[in-house]
């Protein structure tokens, strides 16, 4: 056995034999000021027996702070020579401090250009783990969600319809003003690219066409779709991640309410009933900065530009471009509630799962919307 005191603050005791297994002891306080006699006691310690593996108890300690707590995990995560640390606080009041650390990435291997490729494979196979995790995540959100609207079903009272309308003027109203002005943006900038084209061949009058078949069909939906993702989605996932942060999710489940349909079901209800109306506004708005150009640069009378726009377009077209709008809605609440369930930590948690949840809508609003084209290009 070997002891080490210094100045009475902090002492070690070591059992153990050269080249074996050694439990280490650490007494007294553990803080900023004894750092420096911790290492120095603990590299002694190593150089003396050089034991392949080590256990460090610090169940007897009277005092820890996190400096202490940091360089002991850190120590242990990368220890000086090639062995294999332990750390053992019992059921002592230190043992939370210790798990609050996280010191995984203290030691990274070196990159050997020999590993390279097994490496490259390892990150790819990690990667898809996870993606199929996520994946089983959301279809299981979907399942809950689906139990959970059958049960709003069956008794509607369960369902907060003040927390709707919030909901819709969240995603409606509040969002109305910038959708509109990018749509006619949008419009303005499609019929100038446009009109220096066709205008040499003497064909203006198709730029209305053009910018109402393009909204309509194709960009209404979707850039009103990424700009409620942006806006929505995200608000969505960081207000029920920081609810989960702060335990109010589970507070929820112990009064006996359903998280899903007091929190999501809301969102998702509106987010699939606004996200539609916004497309009209975004399509009316590029109509109208087209309308602007046409008048302005293109000698085009309003009227003339109003007829050629919408009779460029029918009824089943816009049918299905709302059809795409409430699709994408349904999307992007979903998406950023299961986003914001899965939260796991402090602020940091919420910000990775509300980047995540804007990241993952903008992904699948554009597989959808290939999907939708694929079937209106072969089936309809």
């Amino acid at each position: 056995m070997i002891r080490a005191h210094h100045d009475s603050v902090l002492s070690l005791e070591a059992h153990g034999h050269a080249g074996g297994d050694l439990h280490v002891s650490l007494r007294g306080r553990l803080g900023v000021n004894q750092l420096p006699e911790f290492q120095t006691a603990i590299a002694r310690v190593l150089k003396e027996l050089a034991p392949r593996s080590v256990l460090l108890d610090l169940s007897r300690l009277d005092y820890l702070d996190t400096s202490g707590a940091m360089a002991v995990k850190i120590w242990a995560a990368a220890p000086p020579q090639d062995l294999a640390v332990r750390l053992e606080a019992g059921q002592s009041r230190f043992r939370d401090m210790l798990a609050l650390i996280d010191v995984d990435q203290v030691r990274k291997p070196a990159i050997n250009p020999d590993k390279r490729d097994a490496g490259m494979l390892e990150g790819m196979g990690r990667s898809a783990r996870r993606m199929g995790e996520q994946i089983g995540q959301l279809l299981a959100f979907v399942g809950q969600a689906t139990k959970s609207v059958l049960m709003v079903v069956a008794r509607p009272a369960t369902l907060r319809m003040g927390d709707v309308l919030a909901y819709m003027q969240q995603v409606g109203v509040d969002g109305l003003p910038i959708v509109s002005l990018i749509g006619l943006l949008l419009g303005m900038i499609m019929a100038f690219m446009s009109s220096l084209q066709l205008k040499s061949f003497g064909a203006d009058v198709y730029v209305a066409t053009l910018v109402a078949v393009a909204m309509v069909r194709e960009l209404g939906p979707i850039m009103t779709a990424i700009l409620v993702a942006g806006r929505s989605g995200s608000s969505f996932a960081a207000e029920i991640g920081t609810m989960k942060v702060n335990e109010e999710v589970d507070a929820l489940t112990v009064m006996g309410y359903d998280p899903v349909i007091f929190l999501a079901l809301p969102k998702v209800i509106a987010a699939v009933l606004m996200v539609p109306l916004l497309t009209l506004f975004s399509i009316a708005a590029a109509i109208m900065g087209g309308l602007i150009v046409g008048v302005a640069g293109l000698d085009l009378t309003p009227y003339t530009y109003l007829n050629e726009s919408i009779s460029s377009f029918d009824a089943g077209d816009l049918m299905t471009s709302m059809f795409k709008a409430a699709v994408f809605g349904l999307l992007i609440a979903v998406i950023g509630c299961q986003k914001g369930f899965t939260v796991e930590g402090g602020a940091a948690g919420v910000g990775k799962a509300t980047t995540s949840a804007v990241v993952a809508a903008l992904f699948l609003i554009i597989v959808t919307d290939s999907v939708f084209a694929i079937i209106q290009y072969y089936f309809l």
